[in-house]
């Protein structure tokens, strides 16, 4: 990593630690010493975190099969280890893909990553002031607002606090032409991982996130407004689209998709 990348380093980043734990190298000493902690709380955590990039693949090939072109990924972390635009671009080569996240060392490591793709950015914003997302100069250019657009909050919701993030995904949601569509993965409560909440809650701390809190499904389900939830559903995030059978015991990440 360049070196001016060491006022940031030893702070942990709750991208560059989703990184870590998928096997990336866009992380610090700082967010591998987290990553480890929280498979210390959470011995699933990796899985988790590899299950939740897999259904990421499996919703974004779900959306290109439906004639989305454009992707706004939102909390979008490094995108390294199969990412949007490998995704969707190995099939069609410009489709457009905007990377959002509130970390200036993942959006400057995505920027550099992504310098040669005429058809993908990042940006940094903070998704609970949505105008500044949708108004970014890198989304007017690439985003055509009279196309559909897959708006994906992979694992990034429960980041977020309450009032905030109802009110921030209502307004991108409602941004959205007809024809969208709107991905979430989110943790949710009644799981083991929630007797560790207070010690993962304490580690996030120390990122650039203030905490991170698990949903019931009925409040998940809320971030989807009136947008028609497709089956099957709101399910374990290993799961959907209802392709696994897989023990869902130490889960914790439940993933949905609707159209707008």
């Amino acid at each position: 990593m360049a070196s001016g990348d060491s006022d940031f380093s030893s702070r942990p980043s709750s991208a560059r630690i989703y990184d870590a734990l998928l096997g990336g190298n866009h992380n610090f000493a700082a967010d591998r010493e987290a990553a480890q902690n929280l498979l210390a709380a959470i011995p699933l955590a990796g899985d988790m975190a590899r299950a939740n990039r897999a259904f990421l693949h499996r919703a974004v090939q779900y959306m290109l099969d439906r004639g989305v072109r454009q992707f706004l990924d939102v909390g979008s972390g490094i995108p390294t280890v199969g990412n949007v635009h490998e995704i969707a671009q190995r099939r069609i080569p410009d489709a457009r893909v905007i990377y959002v996240d509130i970390d200036p060392v993942a959006v400057a490591h995505s920027n550099d990553i992504l310098k040669d793709n005429p058809w993908a950015a990042a940006i940094q914003a903070d998704m609970r002031f949505p105008e500044a997302v949708l108004e970014h100069p890198s989304v007017r250019r690439l985003i055509d607002v009279n196309e559909p657009i897959g708006l994906l909050l992979v694992a990034m919701l429960h980041f977020v606090p309450e009032d905030d993030a109802y009110q921030a995904v209502d307004a991108l949601r409602s941004a959205l032409p007809p024809g969208s569509y709107v991905v979430i993965s989110h943790g949710v409560l009644d799981t083991p991982a929630d007797a560790k909440e207070q010690e993962i809650t304490a580690l996030y701390r120390r990122t650039d996130v203030s905490a991170a809190r698990g949903r019931t499904r009925e409040q998940i389900l809320r971030f989807f407004g009136d947008a028609e939830i497709v089956e099957p559903g709101l399910v374990w995030v290993h799961e959907w689209p209802g392709g696994g059978n897989g023990d869902p015991a130490g889960m914790a990440v439940v993933a949905a998709v609707a159209q707008v």
